[in-house]
């Protein structure tokens, strides 16, 4: 048929969601060259769609002349089912986390291979947090990572352990010695770190269930030595998580 072409024509909505792929934990601000480039857009295109979003909300250009996601996108996100019934579920048990501990408390859920941070209540003592609400980390270096991890789907599980990519000198890049911890998860109920994602943080964390069974979300502390409180801080954790499920 005249005018056809051997190339699908790529859709307006595809070209704007590689606009909002090409924002990530490492690129939260993109000049429009730069935007264009990961997007895989001509410029032309990118600055005319860029103008359309900024337009309305969903980017924002700073004073430096880059962009970042708006706040119209972050609380269309906050209305995904998901992590907004979790999130409502969770809150007054983080509070009480905090309140008994002073600690950080982060509660995730997985996110095809890597944890996605849907709240945090941040704490009083001077350990160094890497996360904020919407970070994606590694499911590997982290508490509620390994707890995520250990009760992911086999191929989730194979694609992890094929690309341990390490953050710090403790984080663990061994395939052997990761399945190894994340069978002991399944036994203990539990993960810890230490030092794993950052210097001077250690973590531990359980996992939530909803009514079937199935984990659903992690919910942890960041601390700066488990030693001492270790039980301590386990039981809290394994009480709020219990009340999380009942509440979902």
């Amino acid at each position: 048929m005249a005018g056809n072409s051997a190339q699908p024509r790529v859709s307006v909505t595809s070209r704007v969601l590689d606009l909002f792929g090409a924002f990530d934990d490492d690129h939260r601000s993109l000049t429009l060259s730069a935007l264009a480039r990961r997007a895989g857009l001509p410029l032309a295109t990118a600055h005319r769609l860029v103008a359309e979003l900024v337009k309305h909300g969903a980017l924002v250009r700073q004073n430096s002349g880059a962009y970042v996601v708006g706040r119209r996108m972050w609380n269309l996100g906050l209305l995904a089912p998901v992590e907004t019934g979790l999130r409502q579920a969770a809150a007054p048990f983080l509070q009480d986390l905090y309140g008994a501990t002073l600690a950080t408390v982060h509660l995730a859920v997985r996110d095809d291979a890597v944890a996605l941070y849907v709240e945090r209540v941040s704490g009083h003592a001077s350990v160094p947090v890497v996360s904020q609400v919407g970070s994606r980390l590694p499911l590997h270096t982290t508490g509620v990572g390994k707890v995520l991890l250990a009760h992911a789907p086999e191929d989730v599980r194979t694609r992890v352990l094929a690309n341990l990519s390490r953050v710090t000198p403790y984080t663990v890049t061994q395939p052997g010695r990761l399945l190894t911890q994340l069978r002991r998860v399944l036994a203990d109920g539990y993960a810890t770190t230490s030092e794993e994602m950052s210097m001077g943080a250690s973590s531990i964390a359980v996992p939530v269930r909803e009514a079937s069974g199935e984990v659903v979300a992690a919910v942890g502390f960041v601390v700066a030595d488990l030693r001492r409180d270790r039980a301590r801080l386990l039981s809290a954790l394994q009480v709020a998580a219990r009340g999380i499920g009942r509440n979902l």
